[in-house]
């Protein structure tokens, strides 16, 4: 009922959208005429209008948009090539247009409401060094119902599926959420002696343990029944979508949660967009709506997968309590000895906090000290540890040396 309620709510509001796309469209092409002294009107009806669209959310997945690479003096053309595809999910490699020779990194993104080009940031500053691929995961609401159902245990063996595509020697980087099924998947592959065992990990705030330092999102979950989960936050697809009928954890929901949880910083973030529309600071207004574009580009999850990540992940602490297992089969993380372990934590991280992730480094017993590393990033929140200034310059440099020295 709460998707249906969604959706004609949004399709009732398409018309006064597309008014405000359109005006807002006309300010950003003909943003000189804005710029006049005697436009302060129109200044502000194209201000208000951006404004509205700030707030839309949409459901189609942004590009991107990585055309070239500078690699050394050379400028590469990048080409987005499907390596391999399921109903759930496709590996995304951007092939270079000439082969480097650099090595080859799985890129394990967030199934979390978000598309998988909230890495592009990531994404861009290791392809200058690395062979980059991405699990570019699909919207829940456009896969059939008759695909299947989507847990815990299909994100780890998509995976090993993936890395095994990839073929060796391979590296992984897992960014927050998925760095349980990151390390989930190498320790199966470690103790079958798959070939494609990664040669490096980096696991960057992630919820490996969140007994440690529990944040409001761990407090959530640990404070509400399975069955209050399953009955308020669970919704079926309507119909006129590809995957109408299938059992959901909507991706509006999703994120009215992460804007809740900081919301006077959006309130301000969007007045602050508003007055700069007004006065012409159309480069900072710009870098504004560009973040939003795609912070609002919302992404179903299955059902099943939410519900056992809330489970198993942040109420029973499967992983660091050694109980967790794939297709009955115990998780044993200690197997892992010749992949190399970096775990990185942010400083004022409100969504993964301090420990979760270092915790990685205990539980991966038998890998040598001289292997693994921890770094905590001052100065950064949750994204600022896989984006921004401070992931280029402070963060990458370790990853890429790790990688360099077991490849």
């Amino acid at each position: 009922m709460i998707y249906a309620q969604y959706q004609a709510q949004a399709d009732a509001m398409a018309p006064l959208r597309w008014l405000a796309g359109r005006s807002a469209a006309a300010m950003w092409r003909e943003e000189s005429i804005f710029r006049l002294p005697t436009a302060f009107g129109l200044r502000q009806w194209g201000a208000m209008c951006d404004a509205v669209l700030g707030t839309a959310l949409t459901h189609e997945r942004p590009a991107f948009d990585i055309a070239t690479i500078a690699v050394g003096n050379r400028t590469l053309d990048i080409e987005e090539v499907a390596a391999d595809e399921t109903p759930f999910a496709t590996l995304l490699h951007f092939r270079k247009s000439i082969e480097t020779g650099h090595p080859r990194v799985l890129v394990v993104a967030p199934m979390s409401g978000h598309f998988a080009t909230l890495l592009r940031g990531t994404v861009k500053t290791m392809l200058p060094d690395h062979d980059v691929f991405i699990t570019d995961w699909k919207n829940a609401r456009d896969i059939p119902a008759g695909a299947g159902s989507f847990g815990l245990d299909e994100f780890t063996e998509h995976v090993i599926r993936f890395l095994d595509v990839i073929g060796p020697p391979c590296h992984i980087v897992a960014v927050c959420q998925p760095t349980v099924a990151a390390l989930a998947a190498v320790a199966v592959m470690a103790q079958s002696g798959h070939r494609a065992t990664p040669r490096s990990m980096t696991l960057m705030a992630g919820p490996i343990d969140t007994r440690i330092n529990p944040t409001r999102v761990n407090d959530l979950a640990k404070s509400r029944t399975m069955a209050w989960f399953e009955r308020t936050l669970i919704a079926r697809v309507p119909r006129g979508f590809a995957g109408a009928g299938r059992r959901v954890y909507p991706g509006f929901l999703q994120l009215s949660a992460f804007v809740s949880m900081n919301l006077d910083r959006h309130v301000r973030a969007h007045l602050a967009q508003y007055r700069q529309m007004v006065t012409g600071d159309t480069e900072r207004a710009r870098a504004h709506r560009d973040f939003y574009d795609e912070y609002n580009a919302v992404m179903d999850l299955p059902a099943e997968f939410y519900l056992e990540t809330v489970r198993r992940v942040f109420q029973d602490h499967d992983l660091p309590l050694g109980k967790l297992d794939m297709r009955g089969e115990t998780v044993r993380p200690e197997a892992i000895r010749r992949t190399a372990l970096l775990t990185v934590e942010g400083e004022s991280d409100d969504i993964c906090s301090i420990g979760q992730t270092v915790a990685a480094q205990d539980l991966c017993a038998r890998i040598r000290p001289a292997m693994k590393r921890h770094h905590l990033q001052t100065g950064v929140g949750h994204y600022g540890v896989f984006n921004g200034r401070r992931w280029s310059t402070e963060i990458y440099p370790l990853m890429r040396e790790m990688i360099e020295a077991t490849t």
